[in-house]
């Protein structure tokens, strides 16, 4: 952490940062707690979310977006593909490639487990929040949305 020399303001900075990150590390364990999408690692939630995102591509692809060696992702698209989370189909530009998608099955699950997370989230801010608060909380995301786009 880098504070400025003799800044009144660096230790209470310091603080809502920390307040900031057990928040943000809470909320995300909670709605983690609503999901319905099953276990996976780190790596492949990597995958999945680019291919949500970005759609079907190939394991050569998947690689250099991720940043690891061609023989990693395939260990990792194998295994979810032996979760029926992801499967491959031939490349119709180039017959000696596959094509790695999200399953249908796998889709329905995760549109799912956002609904039960969004759900979850709506429920808690009309539950915990008066609308003032729900209103201040709606100026601090954009805010939150400045800082993560930083």
């Amino acid at each position: 952490m880098v504070k400025p020399p003799h800044s009144p303001i660096a230790p209470s900075l310091a603080s809502l940062a920390a307040e900031l990150r057990i928040s943000g590390g809470k909320l995300v364990r909670r709605l983690r707690e609503q999901s319905h999408a099953g276990d996976f690692t780190s790596s492949q939630k990597s995958v999945l979310l680019r291919l949500d995102r970005d759609g079907p591509t190939t394991v050569s692809a998947l690689a250099r977006a991720e940043g690891i060696r061609p023989q990693s992702m395939r260990v990792t698209v194998a295994a979810l593909e032996a979760m029926k989370a992801v499967a491959g189909r031939p490349d119709p530009a180039d017959g000696r490639q596959s094509l790695v998608n999200l399953t249908p099955a796998f889709r329905k699950t995760l549109k799912a487990s956002r609904a039960a997370k969004e759900d979850w989230l709506v429920h808690a801010l009309q539950t915990q929040l008066s609308p003032a608060e729900q209103n201040e909380l709606a100026s601090a995301v954009k805010l939150l949305q400045r800082l993560t786009d930083f």
